[in-house]
């Protein structure tokens, strides 16, 4: 538990508007799936209180998040040695699952024209 708080602090303190570099698919999905988590919980404590769906809470938090999302999203796909514009797929119907395998792929082994690999230089 301690892992998955220091990972995901390291996102937001650290690498909150880093666009550069390479995010391992551990860096992502712990960024990813715990701010899912916040968010269900923010809009369950805003319905328990008589809100309608997302709420203040849960928009602020979005918004507060909005920034590292798509700095880690980019990141990993430069991991996976593909352009940060590949981001825009995430807007498109359809074409944003192409963008979600993506997040499944292992990185590029060694160093890629992103930087060096986020796992250390395994070969």
């Amino acid at each position: 538990m301690e892992a998955i708080k220091n990972l995901y602090l390291s996102v937001l303190k650290g690498k909150y508007a880093q666009f550069n570099g390479r995010a391992s698919r551990t860096e992502y999905w712990t960024f990813t799936l715990v701010n899912a988590a916040i968010s269900i919980v923010l809009i369950l404590v805003e319905r328990a209180f008589g809100g309608q769906g997302s709420g203040f809470l849960s928009s602020i938090f979005g918004l507060g998040v909005l920034i590292p999302g798509v700095a880690v999203l980019i990141r990993r796909l430069h991991d996976t040695d593909r352009s940060g514009w590949w981001a825009l797929l995430a807007v498109l119907p359809l074409a944003n699952l192409v963008l979600l395998a993506f997040m499944f792929f292992d990185g590029t082994q060694g160093a890629n024209r992103f930087g060096e690999n986020p796992k250390g230089n395994v070969i």
